[in-house]
């Protein structure tokens, strides 16, 4: 059977793109009365609180949720998520200080090919020749849009250390990927609560508090929508997407967020951006119509996550029959076939 991509969720990840779009113009209006280590961590505070609320709510309302829970087998990707997701930006601020901000900016695009990369050789996701030119005029696009000058870019031991924080994020994106089976929500929480409180912490221990109390709360509320919200959709694009694809979409980020500054702070368009998402829409284009089919084999596999039986992976039965979204441990028995799939959770098989 022919499946096409799941427009769905290349809309949630431009969706969640398009959240954490608006954090950078509204971030640069709190920097005014906060710290970046304290707005780092206000933003994921925000992310995990509010997240954490919302699931209250709903254990509150008695809405049932066919999402699976983490368990200790989750435990090692959990642990790797909040270690790297407070590692790369200690890189970032360090490469910052021995560079200038127009190189760590050009060189923060290599996020994507890190994500991909490390997606293709450690987690051995399928990346093929569309993604890849995907992948590429995408970071091309990217690289366009940061380089203001070509004086502005020096390879030294502060590029080495953004390099660092990119291949960090981008490892973080495949532990979060390795996750993205279970329940989103609870993943949030885990990642705000963790990575805000490590900030945090960093911001003490570097003696960085620098804070208004209603600067604050208002960058609380920031992180709840463009990182919580934004996070959410995030893993649950990733769950269909895979890794690197999902990587690809969220790259619109930058140019949604260069679009409110022209709105909102009356920032100027420059050709340098008008060319940079001519370039974008080329890679979109590629990434949208991938249509990666062959003949593969799906192993003999127990795990649990949300699922239905009609989309010819799930074929367990139920007494009584169940029909639509449930949750529980089942088994995969081996089988063969061929269709149209992207890297999710049952087509993490080799080439």
């Amino acid at each position: 059977m022919k499946q096409t991509t799941n427009t769905k969720y290349v809309m949630m990840a431009i969706a969640a793109a398009s959240l954490y779009g608006v954090s950078s113009p509204a971030s640069k209006l709190l920097l005014e009365k906060l710290s970046p280590t304290i707005m780092a961590s206000m933003l994921y505070l925000g992310a995990g609180i509010g997240m954490l609320a919302l699931q209250v709510i709903k254990k509150m309302s008695k809405n049932q949720s066919y999402e699976a829970s983490l368990t200790k087998k989750e435990l090692p990707y959990i642990i790797g998520m909040i270690i790297l997701d407070i590692a790369a930006p200690i890189f970032l601020m360090i490469g910052l200080t021995k560079t200038t901000s127009s190189n760590a900016s050009l060189l923060n695009n290599f996020e994507i090919v890190a994500t991909a990369m490390i997606a293709l050789f450690i987690f051995k996701e399928a990346v093929g020749k569309r993604m890849w030119t995907a992948i590429f005029f995408i970071t091309l696009s990217s690289i366009v849009l940061t380089f203001e000058d070509i004086s502005s870019f020096t390879f030294s031991v502060g590029s080495v250390f953004v390099l660092l924080a990119c291949v960090s994020w981008g490892l973080e994106n495949n532990c979060t990927r390795m996750l993205s089976i279970k329940d989103p929500g609870q993943i949030v929480v885990i990642k705000g609560l963790g990575s805000g409180f490590g900030a945090l912490l960093i911001a003490w221990l570097s003696k960085d508090i620098k804070i208004d109390i209603s600067y604050a709360l208002i960058a609380l509320l920031l992180g709840f929508v463009a990182y919580g919200l934004s996070l959410l959709m995030y893993i649950r694009a990733q769950r269909e997407l895979g890794a690197a694809r999902t990587s690809a979409y969220y790259a619109a980020a930058p140019f949604i967020g260069v679009l409110i500054s022209w709105i909102v702070l009356k920032e100027a368009i420059t050709p340098s951006f008008l060319t940079a998402l001519f370039i974008m829409l080329i890679g979109t284009y590629f990434a949208v119509t991938e249509d990666h089919e062959h003949a593969h084999i799906h192993t003999f596999e127990t795990h649990e996550h949300k699922h239905r039986h009609d989309d010819n992976h799930h074929t367990h039965t139920h007494v009584p029959e169940f029909i639509g979204e449930h949750s529980h441990e089942h088994i995969h028995e081996e089988i063969t076939h061929s269709h149209s799939h992207t890297p999710e959770v049952h087509h993490r098989h080799q080439h």
